[in-house]
């Protein structure tokens, strides 16, 4: 439904976008991360028919947005960082107005009312629908933003920050919503909040410095990036030695004291790839007469993850990539 090809955009010598390619298929909700300044929003931009690209070609909806914008715009719904209201004119107002200019030539003024209707509903912005726009809380304009994208039923939703300023009980709602779209719309949803992305989105793009360090789902990022099977083992060691006992374990590389307590100790236990150590260690432990207290897979979070890939220093133009963006390429070609 979106393919990015090569994209690059150049501010004069500053270079915002950096040859970047991706997919988004049909249905799918698709997570764009990113710091301040990697490029989010200039690619949205892009992606929206905004802002022209300096080189390569956008597609969405089988449309390359640059050679047929109005095709490709009238099957995208856009929610910017600022949504764009209209202050003097209500929330009914303004919805019905984006509805002219969105829907169909032929769609009847009863239909209009209709869609307005029952996209403030889905929304839940319909108990502010005569209040003026220029009143509305930061929440509330972005429901309407989000409502303003949403009127004309896109194929394809492009989301930048649509939770921003929501209280928490506007924040589920929304995440909510977004959820629902899956299957019926595209989505590609931008956004600070890392566990939004890992409650949400089935897949991730991660980019810093105009780059793509990574096109995966969270699962797989989690297992390229650790580089071995890893697990949380406590256990108690009245009268033992779980650290020599945990080393002994045919497979386990590295034993390392994540926590201790009196009377009990946490290990987080690295084995090789791909194998799985977990009744070894038990057994081992249980047989020296020790007490297994607690034993879990310990998986990097979509916080370890971003951070990882964003904070190590990326290569310069024509060095070797970082493990990690080697990590991330080798998925996102998977």
């Amino acid at each position: 439904m979106i393919e990015v090809q090569h994209l690059t955009k150049r501010y004069g010598p500053v270079t915002a976008v950096d040859d970047i390619s991706f997919r988004v298929e049909q249905g799918e909700i698709l997570g764009f991360l990113g710091p301040n300044g990697a490029g989010k929003t200039t690619t949205m931009r892009i992606l929206t028919g905004y802002m022209p690209a300096t080189d390569g070609k956008a597609i969405v909806a089988g449309f390359d947005v640059f050679a047929k914008p109005i095709d490709a715009k009238a099957r995208t719904g856009y929610l910017p960082e600022t949504p764009p209201l209209y202050p003097d004119m209500t929330v009914r107002e303004y919805l019905t107005f984006v509805a002219k200019l969105k829907m169909p030539k032929k769609t009847t003024a009863a239909d209009r009312r209709a869609r307005v209707e029952a996209i403030m509903k889905k929304t839940f912005v319909d108990d502010m629908a005569a209040r003026h726009c220029g009143k509305l809380s930061k929440g509330y304009r972005q429901r309407v933003g989000l409502a303003q994208a949403l009127i004309h039923d896109p194929e394809v939703l492009i989301l930048d920050e649509p939770t921003a300023g929501l209280d928490p009980k506007q924040i589920i709602e929304t995440r909510d919503l977004v959820r629902s779209l899956k299957g019926d719309h595209t989505v590609v949803l931008s956004t600070h909040i890392l566990p939004e992305v890992a409650q949400t989105c089935e897949r991730v793009v991660i980019i810093n410095k105009g780059r793509v360090v990574a096109v995966d789902t969270p699962e797989n990022l989690t297992r390229q990036l650790r580089g071995s099977s890893s697990l949380y083992v406590q256990v108690d060691v009245t009268g033992g030695d779980a650290h020599a006992t945990l080393r002994s374990v045919p497979g386990v590389t590295k034993v390392d004291v994540a926590d201790r307590h009196e009377g009990f100790v946490g290990y987080e236990l690295h084995a090789e790839q791909q194998r799985d150590v977990r009744r070894d260690v038990a057994r081992a432990i249980v047989d020296r007469g020790m007490g297994l207290l607690e034993m879990r897979p310990m998986r990097m979070s979509l916080e370890d993850i971003f951070l990882q890939l964003t904070t190590n220093e990326q290569s310069a133009p024509g060095e070797a990539p970082t493990p990690a963006g080697q990590a991330a390429e080798g998925g996102s070609h998977a």
